[in-house]
């Protein structure tokens, strides 16, 4: 018979190699559900693509804007097919006395290929005097909606302004052939889908005329007023996009976002009667995830794009 002294040493030993199984079986675990998570690749470019149509519509407003209040006539934008946006899909109303340029969307397809209805009011009373177009330096405008959609996406323009910043906001000495032409964008905007989901999304940006002394010319820099001015011909504009910009997705994930050198080239790339951005970078940073890198490409004409995502790379069509 074993005396108690070894039945005691031999239930401690079987003990001490249970534990150890149980020890080894959980760190298997453990390694395989670390294995399982990396595997597991963050692939989710919604919210990219959430916020490029943000974006876009953004950007499309102040194109719009741009395009109406260098002149006010919408008949003279048809002439040699010089309208890039606007067409017979919208009527332009001018007001010199209140100093505003109303849009009025009837519902029909743009020559983008947007259908849009309702109206944007642009209201540029707060400009310097003499400064009375989308080219004067120190021009500035806000931007208001009336029941705007597009695509039938809903846009509400809770805030938008924008200043054109040439030569710090003076066109004394400025010269088109040496400076190009800058404005400065704010914008608090919410979109409202067909299906109810909301992005809300808020810009701090910059846009810059790349190509300003090709598509600018000057009659008298030294006799100003802005009426000795041609209109900026923006259907062979070239511009850029810098700056930053945050908001939040319909299933209530906030975000940032920071465009590096985008560019759209409007008399160099069309698809469809739309512009896309063809070359620079947007940085999309959601709260508690990877960001995402988006690349919209060498300056290609097309709608392709990539999104890098913890060293993964997904190819995305924009929108």
């Amino acid at each position: 018979m074993l005396n108690n002294k070894k039945l005691k040493e031999m239930k401690k030993g079987k003990l001490i190699t249970i534990f150890c199984l149980l020890f080894a079986a959980g760190m298997i675990t453990m390694s395989s559900c670390k294995k399982n998570n990396t595997a597991t690749a963050d692939s989710d470019t919604s919210g990219a693509t959430d916020n490029a149509t943000a974006e876009n519509t953004s950007n499309d407003i102040v194109a719009i804007g741009a395009q109406a209040s260098e002149n006010g006539s919408l008949s003279s934008y048809r002439d040699a097919g010089s309208d890039f946006v606007l067409s017979t899909c919208a009527t332009v109303t001018r007001d010199t006395n209140a100093k505003t340029v109303l849009v009025t969307f009837n519902g029909g397809t743009c020559l983008d290929g947007r259908s849009r209805s309702g109206s944007l009011l642009f209201d540029y009373h707060l400009s310097p005097a003499g400064d009375n177009f989308y080219r004067d330096p120190g021009f500035t405008f806000t931007i208001t909606s009336n029941n705007y959609v597009v695509d039938g996406n809903q846009v509400n323009i809770i805030s938008k302004t924008v200043t054109n910043t040439t030569n710090g906001g003076n066109h004394v000495g400025w010269n088109p052939a040496s400076t190009n032409e800058t404005w400065a964008i704010a914008a608090n905007i919410k979109i409202t889908k067909p299906n109810g989901d909301v992005i809300t999304w808020n810009c701090t940006r910059t846009k810059t005329l790349l190509n300003t002394a090709s598509v600018y010319t000057a009659a008298d820099l030294s006799n100003y007023p802005a009426s000795d001015v041609t209109p900026i011909n923006w259907p062979m504009a070239k511009i850029q996009i810098d700056g930053s910009a945050s908001g939040t997705r319909a299933n209530g994930e906030t975000f940032t976002a920071v465009a590096t050198a985008m560019v759209r080239d409007f008399g160099g790339c069309t698809i469809q009667g739309r512009h896309p951005w063809i070359s620079g970078t947007l940085l999309y940073s959601p709260a508690g995830k990877y960001a995402r890198l988006i690349d919209f490409g060498n300056g290609s004409c097309d709608l392709n794009a990539t999104v890098t995502i913890n060293g993964n790379t997904y190819n995305i069509v924009l929108p």
